[in-house]
């Protein structure tokens, strides 16, 4: 079936977000930094705030667990904007060439309460006809209930959708549940991608 739609995720694919731009300003080095965040686990509790977990429950639990670190552990969210570093240029240029042809959604993990901050400093995400927030969902991918929700919300067909994400798990699920994918790497030319596919 021809492909009408296009999904995307965010992070890692159109937009450049990563805690070590934040934390590389305060240790002496990169390996002190990624001690510190490899030690108090930051991907799994970050997920769970993604997962519709409130900051404030999040921060006063990983306080108690890391006490040595609170002060570091506040700035995760209390100063979360410098870690949003800017859109990825090439593949955010696509968007308004792609939004001609196709319906373009958003599936992201990501928390209720940060995304409004990006929402609010990128402009294109104006262009996409629908985003679903795992946040607000309390779902993240790579579970297949979430995948479900855009699907039902937004009346889509998977085996006319492409589902665009930097996450293996992700993409494996979308592949599962029917939808065409394209993994993006930081070797990825979406670009050349899209084009090889026939989309653009």
């Amino acid at each position: 079936m021809e492909i009408t739609t296009l999904i995307f995720d965010f992070g890692g694919v159109l937009v450049d977000w990563n805690p070590r731009y934040l934390y590389r300003r305060e240790f002496e080095n990169d390996a002190a930094m990624e001690a510190f965040l490899a030690h108090i686990g930051w991907e799994a509790w970050n997920l769970q705030q993604d997962k519709g977990r409130s900051l404030a429950e999040a921060t006063e639990l990983l306080e108690r667990q890391f006490p040595e670190y609170r002060s570091k552990i506040q700035l995760f969210y209390g100063q979360w904007g410098r870690m949003l570093k800017r859109e990825i240029p090439e593949n955010v240029a696509l968007l308004q060439e792609l939004k001609q042809k196709y319906k373009l959604y958003g599936l992201t993990n990501w928390s209720a309460e940060t995304f409004p901050i990006a929402l609010e400093r990128f402009s294109f995400f104006k262009l996409f006809d629908g985003i679903v927030v795992s946040g607000e969902e309390k779902l993240v991918k790579p579970d297949e209930k979430i995948f479900s929700v855009i699907v039902q919300r937004y009346h889509l067909h998977p085996e006319s959708t492409l589902f665009i994400d930097d996450n293996p798990d992700n993409i494996d699920t979308a592949k599962r549940m029917g939808f065409s994918t394209i993994h993006v790497t930081e070797q990825t030319d979406l670009r050349h991608e899209l084009h090889v596919s026939g989309l653009l």
